[in-house]
């Protein structure tokens, strides 16, 4: 038998290198974990109820035996050109669109054109368009992996709306979804680097206390 003793430092006893080392381990370490990305998604999702945008719930099982429910925001990234972010969900446009995205953010001028659209529908076909909003490709999570189906159940058959009228309007429904699923996805990348840049890192492996050998590796 043989005692083998070795010395441990704290983050801030590193040398600059071994720090950058500590920094790469604990990415690598968190590189599946996801948990950053709730507050976007939560985002998103009161957002999506100023469009008027019913998201799809998921139901998603627990180690207790229970589920949880979780919007069908599906994405991807950060590396690939086909990462991206897609949702399914039911738009029924609303004529107050955007005033309800000014009150909630009123700052996003992005989401203000999608508002603008969305009320714009919403005018266009009298409040009749309902986009269904579904995931056709479980390869990949990108604004072109959804498709659209557009109904228009209170339409009178006395009185249809002329055919240009549906057709831009469902061209309209469609960039305007899509353009939501970009910003979901530039923001969950915004996010992201945030939760990654060495300041949040080093903050995080501190608050865990993590020692090291002298190069940066664990103990």
């Amino acid at each position: 038998m043989r005692i083998v003793e070795t010395k441990v430092y704290k983050f801030d006893e590193l040398s600059d290198k071994a720090k950058e080392k500590a920094r790469t381990w604990w990415r690598e370490g968190s590189w599946d974990d996801t948990f950053w990305s709730e507050s976007v998604i939560e985002d998103a999702e009161r957002i999506a109820e100023c469009f008027g945008l019913d998201l799809k719930q998921n139901a998603i099982p627990l180690h207790s035996g229970k589920t949880r429910m979780e919007p069908a925001i599906h994405w991807s990234g950060f590396c690939s050109q086909s990462d991206g972010a897609s949702f399914e969900g039911t738009l029924r446009p609303r004529a107050d669109a955007i005033a309800a995205l000014k009150d909630y953010a009123p700052k996003d001028e992005k989401l203000a054109s999608i508002a603008a659209s969305v009320q714009a529908l919403h005018v266009a076909t009298g409040g009749l368009l309902v986009a269904v909003i579904r995931q056709h490709d479980n390869r990949y999570s990108h604004e072109h992996t959804m498709g659209f189906d557009f109904e228009y159940p209170d339409e009178e058959d006395e009185s249809p709306l002329p055919d240009i009228v549906k057709n831009e309007s469902e061209e309209l429904a469609t960039e305007a979804m899509r353009d939501f699923a970009r910003w979901i996805y530039r923001t969950l990348g915004k996010e992201y680097e945030w939760q990654n840049a060495d300041e949040q890192v080093d903050d995080t492996i501190r608050a865990n206390e993590y020692e090291f050998e002298e190069d940066g590796s664990r103990t």
